[in-house]
């Protein structure tokens, strides 16, 4: 291995490395947010029905979300330019091979393969970042990466939505390929190598349980919506999550260099970092999926339309965060983030007010509400994150961290997606009266997905005047749900995270990490 120099690397030097972790970075909101606006051109070149179409998502979603803990740990021990450059290469390569395919599955299984790259890639860029900065620097580098996020979210939409009308659905996949490429180049050219000198190997009985039991657990309420929870395969896939994870607590406490340090907990810091890695999920990521499927499925209107309507949302991601490192000169970072959620939920409220049919303009000031209150904490949960345990264990930290954000995003969008399947089944039931209970559950799913046309085919005599009603008084609901546990989730950060660093004696607990 290449050691680290001992002069620690010039600023110029940790720049170049930012740089080229921003740029692996600004593919997976691309990704992520692309093939939701694809999704319908995805369906008329590829076939399949709205629930497997929804794993061009899921499939990404849970191999990101249950590899990103195993991404970090090898971060530490098997060194962090490494792993960045592996999972680079081999996001290149799905992504390539997922403009060429020409089978549902093997897009999905293509998809998953990105994800498993990307979280690869994430931790050990996140972990890389934390060898190069300190400090007020290190706010500053991070809240870069929440601009970075927010560039793509902000643009991914509009630029997915032009690239599908003008070049086909391809395309997107074509555009995330070029980013890592460039990512690539740039880390083999600039990243030096790091990793943890009191790593050990691997905690492998620990990864496989835990990996094991967060994919069961993520399948399992994914499935959910289809299937039922008193299926016998959801239940049997909880009962598993729930052993396996008792399994990873076993032996976490056991093994002399555990992958999750369970020890951390303790802190109230770290607790409220992994409390606040899940809040956005239902105030801002869930919305990425669900307004592309009301724009264009419900609305009825284009894919670049969508995008233009999406930057109202995305567009504060652009400027906020880097604002927000400034505040914390004069405002802790877990009050600006608290705060931030409680604007988010104001703007929650503002969205369900606004009903389907009315005019794009009528929704933008909610929208840009909502992106203002999530981008003052987007952009310093993850120097949190790496603050509150020593700086050789940044791999870790980034790994948990960004483990429980991504599967909450995924538990977040079944759970949500759920949510109004189920108020749009009780709308359509009122209205309608007495009707085939199957009928009533196939139409409310593809309203949630956005598929009137199968909506109304399910369920003809309502029409789809009626169909879009139902729909808007789902939706309304839904942004109240998302409003309160926005609101609960802000209390919480304000009590855990609000005190200024100075004042907490547990945010470098070099004990535990022993």
């Amino acid at each position: 291995m290449a050691p680290a120099p001992s002069a620690g690397p010039s600023r110029t030097e940790s720049l170049l490395v930012l740089a080229a972790v921003c740029l692996s970075l600004l593919a997976l909101p691309f990704n992520f947010t692309g093939p939701a606006v694809a999704m319908p051109a995805i369906a008329r070149s590829l076939g399949g029905d709205p629930i497997a179409m929804n794993w061009i998502t899921n499939a990404f979603m849970l191999c990101f979300g249950s590899t990103l803990m195993i991404a970090g740990a090898l971060a530490d021990s098997f060194g962090r330019k490494r792993l960045f450059l592996i999972g680079q290469l081999v996001f290149l390569a799905s992504s390539l091979a997922l403009a060429v395919v020409r089978d549902l599955l093997w897009l999905d299984l293509l998809r998953a393969a990105q994800g498993a790259a990307g979280a690869a890639a994430f931790s050990a860029g996140l972990a890389a970042l934390a060898q190069e900065f300190d400090g007020a620097a290190r706010t500053r580098a991070f809240s870069l990466i929440g601009t970075t996020f927010g560039i793509g979210l902000a643009f991914g939409p509009l630029l997915s939505g032009w690239l599908v009308e003008a070049a086909g659905w391809q395309a997107i996949f074509l555009g995330t390929a070029l980013l890592a490429a460039i990512a690539f180049a740039a880390g083999w050219r600039f990243m030096r190598e790091s990793r943890d000198p009191g790593a050990v190997g691997l905690d492998w009985p620990g990864a496989a349980s835990f990996t094991a039991a967060l994919s069961l657990l993520t399948y399992a309420v994914l499935l959910a919506p289809e299937q039922g929870w008193g299926s016998p395969w959801v239940i049997g896939l909880l009962a598993g999550a729930v052993a396996l994870g008792a399994g990873f607590v076993a032996i976490e406490t056991r093994v002399a260099r555990p992958m999750l340090d369970l020890s951390l907990f303790r802190f109230p810091r770290f607790v409220g970092v992994q409390l606040l890695a899940a809040a956005p999920a239902y105030s801002f990521v869930v919305l990425l999926i669900l307004l592309p499927l009301r724009f264009v499925g419900i609305e009825g209107w284009g894919g670049l339309g969508a995008g233009w309507m999406m930057m109202a949302l995305c567009g504060p991601m652009l400027v906020v965060p880097m604002l927000a490192a400034l505040l914390t000169r004069w405002v802790s970072a877990g009050a600006l983030c608290g705060a931030g959620l409680l604007v988010a939920a104001a703007g929650l409220v503002w969205l369900a007010q606004v009903p389907p049919g009315l005019p794009g303009a009528a929704m933008v000031p909610a929208l840009f509400v909502i992106g203002l209150g999530i981008s003052l904490p987007w952009g310093l949960m993850d120097a949190l994150a790496v603050s509150v345990v020593p700086k050789e264990r940044a791999g870790m930290a980034a790994g948990i961290f960004s483990t429980t954000r991504v599967a909450g995003e995924g538990i977040a969008l079944a759970v949500v997606g759920a949510i109004l399947a189920g108020l749009s089944r009780s709308g359509l039931g009122s209205i309608l009266g007495p009707a085939d209970p199957a009928a009533l559950t196939l139409a409310s799913q593809r309203l949630a997905m956005g598929d009137l046309a199968q909506a109304a085919a399910a369920l003809p005599q309502a029409g789809p005047a009626l169909l879009v009603r139902a729909y808007g008084d789902a939706f309304h609901g839904l942004c109240f749900v998302l409003a309160a546990i926005t609101v609960v989730t802000a209390a919480v950060v304000f009590g855990f995270l609000s005190r200024p660093a100075r004042a907490e004696p547990a945010l470098q607990p070099a004990e535990a990490a022993e």
